[in-house]
């Protein structure tokens, strides 16, 4: 995207800070981002190699986490910070599966809100509203007055790298509880998140890199990242890095994913 091009959208936003989507954006190939996403995206690529490798590891997981669902048979899918429309989106993958399959992305980037939106313009069961996050209540309220999905049946809830850029002020576990209380029974968590356990010293690089972006980066613990599957039942392998789930296969000796994932049901 050129920077002379924000979207009519986003009239406001400061192109001048890396955005987080974005910069993922960046990462996947994709072309819808600005100067700063591009400065951030390169610097991390400078000091990890890896890390474009990281994203695509990710947005695999998404994908294959996305048709399993489909495949227990649920039709519903609730993408929560979903970034840009990239490689295998949410609704191509459920498709493959339930070619009726309702999907709302939700997002507080301007920019990916515009460009979803004009992706999926022709796409009947699939929308894109504006949502931060921090706001679950308000999030549940807009799904449901949208009228896509059904709240009162089994839904497929979705926080694929972006629970990392939720400070511990903010709360991120109160935030998941409530979308898993609102979850009907039947229902699948699916979630991907940034370590340190591996890579410290690495990790505290990348977060000290992510402090001029639009948000802050905190790696957790696979402790404390299996906390948000609290009263799930989480499908085998388990909390697992993205490269193994659902095989636990090892990942290349000289590549670390640096992300755990999983996947839980509600009982």
């Amino acid at each position: 995207m050129g920077d002379s091009h924000p979207s009519d959208d986003g009239a406001g936003f400061d192109t001048s800070i890396a955005n987080v989507a974005r910069v993922y954006d960046y990462m996947l190939g994709g072309k819808d981002h600005f100067a700063a996403d591009r400065k951030l995206g390169e610097q991390l690529q400078q000091a990890f190699p890896e890390s474009a490798w990281i994203a695509r590891q990710n947005r695999q997981f998404l994908g294959r986490a996305v048709r399993y669902c489909a495949r227990q048979g649920i039709t519903q899918f609730l993408d929560l910070g979903s970034g840009l429309p990239t490689m295998d989106n949410v609704h191509d993958a459920a498709r493959r599966v339930v070619p009726s399959a309702a999907v709302v992305y939700v997002d507080n980037d301007p920019v990916a809100l515009a460009h979803a939106r004009a992706l999926l313009a022709t796409s009947d069961g699939v929308a894109a509203i504006a949502g931060d996050l921090r706001e679950p209540h308000k999030i549940l309220a807009d799904v449901g007055a949208a009228g896509l999905i059904d709240l009162s049946q089994p839904i497929v809830v979705l926080l694929v790298a972006v629970l990392h850029f939720i400070t511990d002020d903010e709360d991120p576990w109160g935030i998941v509880k409530v979308f898993r209380d609102a979850m009907p029974a039947g229902s699948y968590l699916i979630l991907s998140h940034a370590t340190h356990d591996v890579l410290p010293e690495e990790s505290a690089r990348a977060r000290n890199m992510y402090r001029s972006a639009s948000s802050p980066l905190a790696t957790r613990s696979r402790e404390d990242i299996a906390a948000f599957f609290t009263g799930l039942a989480l499908v085998e392998p388990g909390l697992v890095f993205t490269t193994q789930w659902p095989h636990p296969e090892p990942a290349p000796s000289h590549q670390h994913p640096g992300m755990y994932a999983g996947a839980g049901r509600k009982p």
